[in-house]
């Protein structure tokens, strides 16, 4: 435990469906700072993404003894835009960054990793051209709902190449320092733990899963949902087969634990052109999965203290946490939960808010309305759920202040403050 006086705060950016969360640990005249994520759907955005970025720099900013902004650590959960796309712009170039976390799949040096990410890539290239063939001389205002969904899905699961070569360094695009970049998890096992600099405090990686044994199908069984998928994401009634046989959700490479489109997958596409418009989506549900399977599952350990922060893991990634004694022990009775995927049916297992999760936490809810998804995002089941059990639930659409405990900037942004008892 560190020594008595120090606090954590968790400040949540109001950019509609996406995240963005700057968490600050101090102790006496030490701090340190960490971004997750910086993103929204653009379908869902509180307000120009643009502007969020600005007001998180000048934050930073402000909050500097000498008026420069600066992180210490930099946490890009996965490549999805509603995570990632804040990053495209070029005003983070006046930000000095320490380090820059991203997933392993992001490592061009690894060949079972890179070898994913392009599986993915052409997955979502080769939907993209059925779907402009599917749409050709059509206006877009009057493409059907599960086409312009099924678009965003595969847009967003491209890799969003501008924002990650912020990110990476790459092509020119830079932060005021060069950063270190983490690929996450190592294979080294002490790789799982990564120091802060604040006695005491310290951020344990539990995910993406490099272990193929734990994931084997992007859908999560109906008993561990909320309820039964929703038909924009269960598989389309009326086709032959399944889009990607179950076969090939088993990834072959023992160093490679998230789900593939694999070698095989993205071939499948060949069919499309012959499937109806709810194949489409069911072809682009399952990438993006694969995509919200690769999300960093991290915990930040401050004294007794513990917070949890799944990016957009899904039950898949869930159940490789489950299966580890350590890691349950670390996601058990935290202080905080940032909510996985937006408080969709299937980002939080029902174990994990009935068993593991401490009666009277605090979580936060990172949402903005996008109409398609109106009545299943956020879940009602999982508030329900949540308040049952006292939990304290912020989300960015509502914040409610409560003093000495919640903070909130008009609607700019709400914080909540942790402190040694």
């Amino acid at each position: 435990m560190p020594p008595n006086g120090w606090t954590v705060t968790v400040r949540m950016y109001n950019v509609g469906f996406g995240d963005a969360f700057v968490v600050t640990v101090r102790h006496g005249e030490h701090r340190w700072r960490l971004l997750v994520d910086c993103g929204a759907h653009p379908h869902g955005q509180a307000r120009p993404l643009h502007g969020v970025v600005r007001t998180i720099i000048d934050d930073l900013a402000a909050e500097s003894a000498d008026g420069a902004p600066s992180l210490d650590v930099i946490a890009a959960t996965h490549h999805h835009a509603d995570h990632i796309a804040g990053f495209q712009y070029d005003d983070w170039e006046d930000v000095a960054v320490g380090e820059v976390w991203v997933p392993f799949i992001n490592d061009a040096h690894d060949g079972d990793a890179e070898q994913l990410r392009m599986a993915q890539a052409a997955t979502a290239s080769q939907l993209l051209g059925r779907l402009e063939r599917r749409t050709m001389g059509v206006d877009p205002g009057a493409w059907p709902d599960e086409l312009v969904t099924a678009r965003w899905f595969a847009v967003n699961s491209s890799g969003n190449d501008t924002a990650m070569d912020r990110l990476l360094g790459r092509n020119g695009r830079r932060f005021a320092s060069t950063p270190l970049v983490r690929y996450l998890p190592t294979r080294e096992p002490e790789g799982g733990v990564l120091p802060t600099g604040i006695p005491g405090a310290t951020v344990h990686i539990l995910g993406p899963s490099r272990d193929p044994a734990f994931i084997k199908s992007m859908k999560p069984p109906t008993r561990a949902g909320w309820l039964t998928l929703d038909a924009d994401t269960d598989l389309a009634e009326g086709v032959d087969a399944p889009l990607f046989d179950p076969a090939l959700y088993v990834v072959g490479s023992a160093e490679l634990g998230v789900v593939q489109h694999l070698k095989q997958g993205h071939q499948a596409l060949r069919h499309l052109d012959r499937l109806n418009d709810n194949a489409l989506l069911t072809a682009a549900s399952i990438l993006e999965r694969s995509v919200n399977n690769t999300s960093l599952f991290f915990v930040l350990e401050v004294g007794d203290v513990r917070l949890l922060f799944p990016g957009d893991a899904q039950q898949d990634a869930w159940e490789h946490v489950f299966a580890d004694p350590d890691k349950v022990a670390l996601i058990s009775n935290v202080a905080f939960y940032k909510i996985s995927h937006h408080g969709s049916h299937h980002g939080t297992p029902r174990h994990y808010i009935e068993d593991l999760l401490v009666d009277g936490a605090d979580a936060m809810l990172p949402w903005g309305l996008v109409k398609r998804w109106a009545p299943t995002i956020p879940k009602t089941e999982l508030l329900e759920a949540l308040a049952a059990r006292h939990h304290r639930v912020t989300r960015a659409d509502r914040p409610v202040a409560e003093a000495g405990r919640v903070t909130v900037h008009d609607d700019l942004w709400s914080e909540i403050a942790f402190a040694a008892p």
